[in-house]
């Protein structure tokens, strides 16, 4: 595509037009005869309008008198700023560069193949750039490069790193950048954000990586984008770019319809009756599912309008568009027909795979591609749709085409996770069982996260297929939309009663809430309606009973460690990825909210699990990250000083993950979660890759208590093979034999959890 700016112009003075006829009174002279001119010689009948000097005067320069200043689509100069800077036009440029290569033709992409994904990284430490304090004048990229943090994430077992978004995010007001509205998920280039660094230093780190046997995985955002040059151009309606977004433009006799947008912002969220006035008059297709992060006032439909904008054509339009996320967050069109999002996306793919050396992406956003207009009445089609599913095949088919491998993070049905995962991303985020395991630490009660584990593998999605994660950027989210949408009528029974999926997801949420929030510990926050903002530290740390951060003392630490650990084991004892971050390594606890207190003011509480830390101590003086962020308080010290005890955190998840690594249970099956003889206990059943001597898979079991207190209690499931004899794998220890009923008797300690192991006995 030929992105030159246009050409703003005004008409060309004419010469003043006469009718052929002489004046009155005025005798006509016949001119004398002259010599015929090569024109007439070569063009006899040519009209004089098309002769080669009329069509070069047709053709004459130009000329604009708009101000060059001006930050408008009149200034051919602040357009072709824009263009230099827009996604879409180096998304072009990228797409050629491998169109026609026989690399492109080199892999299989048609499938997503999870054990393959698994198989190259199977433990990953999630990065959030803003948090992470460097040494003074280092750069984030410069601080994942570091040999010595690559040999301490080795010796500990991790061997994937996901450094979170680092390209350009936020937007463009004139010919200023705004800051990033959402953590840098509003991207506005492929460019790295010069503070994070340079593309130089990325593709070192991926080197320093390769070398230590790991990979680098980035992140793209196929749902939208932030206000950048993309957005200002589909603003301006130059070319192709309007068609990279869900915008419609409303004509000037229906603006009254519009709420008028304040002075200092450049749009406006739509309030419901004025989304079902713009869709009855067929210009929206209104009400959605839902409202992510709705808060009144400030996000109360997923529709906002801009401000008047001139164009490149000076006609002066407004727009509605669509933004599933905040009002930064324009969402991305699938299915225009200039396919112009698609071309977006995609393009920023190839640039992180081929000109950064990245080995996988996490799509992000995913789930929310396709909309569409539903029967009278009811809300628009916007979850589940069939066009996320083709869309993410495409994205998937793609990575896949060069050689790598995506996950998605999709917090939607067992289903939709499932039917997208089947042609789309081979890995999936563990949003199932996410806030389960919280819940079941929360109330040492197992029942609602066995129901989650089994629901998962009734449905068909396996836990090979997912990326158990412990705390990440967001919150501990528990949304439950399985239950609380397409299941919400279904009954269930819970606590032995028989309530509906809609009342499940409520009492779990509400139980949530009483156990790990204010008045029980005023350093968790609700975060709108998605969930909860903690740390897992200090998730714990309310379920022992600290009401405020003060409260935590040294001699509490061991108690919140040993539990951190089984929620790890639980994470990493079963088949997938196992993801943890700087916060979990060192034990974070949120900070107190009157550090961040400008962040959180317009309802995003995130920000308080979100604390500056030092992995490997290089600026113990520092209070901030290079960001600003303020440091967290840390539980555990760095991982040098961790991975000099043996009983620190990091020293017994290296020999946690040891386990995980020896016995494979990262590409394993799992084949059943039994019921438990105790509440606070849970049983999952796997088959290893590995075969026994009698050619039969070898069966593993990861058994956990999930309380404060030592269990006594009896294993029992029919997957068992009888009389096979038990081994703890952390000891090689015997602890039993399965009877002729398929159980075992076990006890397990405070927070334990064990890794065993079952030998079948000789076919003699």
């Amino acid at each position: 595509m030929d992105d030159e700016a246009p050409e703003v112009t005004e008409q060309d003075e004419q010469p003043a037009q006469t009718d052929g006829t002489a004046d009155e009174g005025v005798e006509e002279v016949e001119a004398p005869p002259e010599e015929i001119t090569y024109d007439e010689q070569l063009y006899p009948a040519r009209p004089r309008r098309l002769r080669p000097r009329a069509n070069l005067r047709g053709g004459s320069i130009r000329r604009t008198f708009s101000d060059p200043r001006a930050a408008n689509g009149q200034n051919p100069a602040y357009v072709e700023w824009l263009v230099r800077q827009s996604m879409l036009k180096d998304a072009d440029v990228l797409s050629r560069q491998l169109s026609g290569s026989p690399s492109m033709w080199r892999n299989p992409y048609a499938r997503p193949d999870a054990r393959r994904a698994v198989s190259t990284s199977d433990v990953w430490f999630t990065a959030y750039p803003i948090s992470l304090i460097t040494r003074a004048g280092e750069s984030f990229l410069t601080a994942l490069a570091d040999p010595e943090l690559w040999t301490a994430f080795e010796r500990i077992g991790i061997n994937g790193v996901h450094t979170g978004p680092v390209k350009r995010a936020g937007g463009i007001r004139g010919w200023q950048e705004t800051p990033s509205v959402d953590g840098h998920f509003d991207r506005i280039g492929t460019q790295i954000d010069p503070a994070f660094g340079d593309e130089e230093t990325f593709r070192r780190m991926t080197d320093v990586a390769e070398e230590h046997g790991g990979i680098v995985i980035d992140d793209i955002v196929p749902g939208h984008t932030g206000k950048g040059a993309d957005f200002r151009l589909a603003e301006m309606a130059f070319k192709d770019y309007p068609g990279i977004y869900h915008m419609v433009e409303i004509p000037p006799d229906e603006w009254h319809l519009l709420p008028e947008v304040p002075e200092g912002r450049d749009s406006v969220n739509l309030d419901a009756a004025t989304e079902a006035s713009l869709a009855d008059r067929g210009y929206i297709i209104g009400e959605l599912q839902r409202v992510i992060f709705f808060a009144p006032g400030v996000k109360e439909t997923n529709w906002s309008v801009t401000a008047p904008v001139i164009g490149v054509d000076g006609v002066t339009r407004r727009w509605v568009y669509l933004h599933y996320f905040k009002e930064g967050q324009p969402s991305v069109n699938w299915l225009d027909p200039t396919f112009s999002g698609m071309r977006l996306v995609i393009g920023d793919a190839l640039h992180s795979l081929g000109d950064l050396g990245t080995s996988a992406l996490r799509l992000d956003a995913n789930g929310f591609l396709g909309v569409e207009k539903s029967a009278e009445g009811m809300p628009a089609w916007s979850e589940g749709h069939p066009l996320s599913h083709a869309a993410n095949h495409i994205i998937a088919g793609m990575v896949r085409k060069v050689g790598g491998f995506t996950f998605q993070e999709l917090n939607l049905t067992v289903e939709d996770i499932r039917d997208t995962g089947a042609v789309g991303a081979d890995l999936s985020y563990d949003f199932i069982n996410r806030p389960a395991y919280h819940h079941a630490l929360a109330t040492g009660d197992t029942e609602f996260l066995r129901l989650t584990l089994r629901t998962s593998l009734q449905l068909g999605v396996e836990p090979v297929s997912l990326v158990h994660g412990m705390q990440n950027h967001d919150e501990l989210t528990y949304e439950l939309v399985h239950w609380a949408t397409l299941h919400q009528n279904d009954v269930y029974t819970f606590r032995g009663e028989e309530i509906t999926g809609g009342e499940l997801a409520q009492r779990i949420r509400q139980d949530l809430v009483e156990a790990i929030t204010e008045p029980a510990a005023d350093y968790n926050l609700v975060f709108t309606t998605n969930g909860i903002a903690c740390t897992t530290a200090s998730l714990i740390a309310a379920t022992r009973g600290h009401a405020t951060l003060d409260s935590i003392g040294d001699g509490d630490v061991p108690a919140i460690r040993d539990a951190h650990l089984l929620l790890a084991a639980f994470n990493a004892w079963q088949p997938g990825v196992f993801a943890l971050s700087g916060w979990d390594l060192l034990g974070a606890l949120t900070l107190p909210r009157d550090e961040v207190a400008d962040l959180i003011a317009d309802g995003d509480t995130r920000w308080v699990e979100r604390g500056a830390h030092d992995l490997l101590g290089v600026a113990p003086e520092a209070e901030r990250s290079a960001s600003g962020m303020p440091r967290a308080r840390a539980l555990y010290g760095t991982l040098p000083e961790q991975l000099k005890r043996k009983t620190s955190f990091a020293s017994r998840l290296r020999e946690l993950l040891r386990i995980r690594n020896r016995f494979g249970i990262a590409t394993a099956r799992q084949v059943d979660v039994p019921d438990v003889a105790h509440p606070g206990m849970l049983v999952m059943v796997h088959e290893l890759e590995a075969l026994d001597e009698q050619g039969l898979p070898v069966v593993q079991l990861t058994v956990l208590n999930m309380t404060d207190s030592a269990v006594d209690g009896t294993v029992r499931s029919e997957a068992l093979p009888h009389r096979a004899t038990v081994t703890d794998a952390a000891d090689g220890r015997e602890v039993g034999t399965v009877d002729d009923l398929a159980s075992f008797p076990l006890s397990i300690p405070a927070y334990g959890a064990r890794f065993l192991v079952l030998a079948r006995p000789s076919a003699e």
